[in-house]
């Protein structure tokens, strides 16, 4: 039995998570890690910890689900501390300095991250750059739908999703990304890809790509219409990753996508 362990345990992922493991029938929760009191029920002998060095101590393989700053420490950890566990990691909107702690992390244990532990969004990330590659004359439009409590915009799946197009295209995304439009701005440019939010309401997440021409169009799109989307993707990809080497993989990998 894999003992996982959580960063983000009180958040609305991290409560499915602890659910959805105690359903399992390879994984278990052994260790949640907390910065202020777990009000759910955990199983008998679950660390419940504010210490990243201690949940560590106490898994196989950790699932994060939290905030910037928390992967930061978690990260961290692994770096310095002596606990090297495969890290599954689904936070956004890190900075450069925490995308480098990603990277220097998986030199030393196997990290699977992944802004999107949905299945079908695997799969649409596929999609979209097959599509983009194949039909480079027509424009290409993301518009990202959210709750309204959600903190990061563009949402990370958004950025992932505008990754595989532009990539497809060997566009830096960085150079043609547009992510808002107000007043006399001129022509749309051809390379341009457009990244744009909307929030509201209890929205668990939508996602379209839409791919536009004269005279015809194409839209690809993913609705989670449940949250524990997420947090059954993410225990897939924990007990794959468990046993692999270090190195950074996606749950494109996970799935042999």
């Amino acid at each position: 039995m894999i003992n996982v362990g959580i960063v983000g345990s009180t958040g609305r992922v991290g409560s499915l998570l602890i659910d959805d493991l105690q359903n399992d029938e390879q994984a278990k929760l052994g260790a949640c890690h907390v910065f202020e009191q777990l009000k759910k029920s955990v199983p008998e002998g679950t660390v419940v910890t504010n210490d990243m060095k201690t949940l560590l101590e106490s898994v196989d393989v950790v699932i994060d689900f939290s905030a910037p700053t928390a992967t930061e420490s978690l990260l961290t950890e692994v770096i310095e501390g002596k606990n090297k566990k495969p890290l599954v990691i689904a936070t956004t909107g890190f900075s450069k300095h925490q995308q480098n702690l990603l990277v220097e992390a998986s030199k030393l244990v196997p990290v699977l991250y992944s802004t999107n532990m949905s299945l079908g969004v695997a799969v649409l990330n596929k999609l979209v750059a097959i599509a983009s590659k194949t039909l480079r004359e027509f424009d290409i439009e993301i518009v990202e739908q959210h709750h309204k409590h959600k903190v990061d915009s563009p949402s990370g799946t958004a950025l992932t999703l505008a990754e595989h197009a532009a990539n497809a295209r060997d566009l830096n995304l960085d150079e043609v990304r547009v992510s808002g439009r107000d007043g006399i701005i001129g022509a749309r440019s051809k390379d341009e890809i457009a990244v744009m939010s909307l929030r509201g309401g209890d929205i668990v997440g939508r996602h379209t790509v839409g791919l536009y021409n004269d005279g015809e169009f194409i839209e690809l799109n993913h609705t989670a219409t449940a949250r524990n989307t997420f947090s059954k993707g993410a225990i897939k990809a924990a007990k794959w990753l468990v046993n692999k080497e270090p190195g950074l993989y996606s749950i494109n990998d996970c799935l042999g996508l």
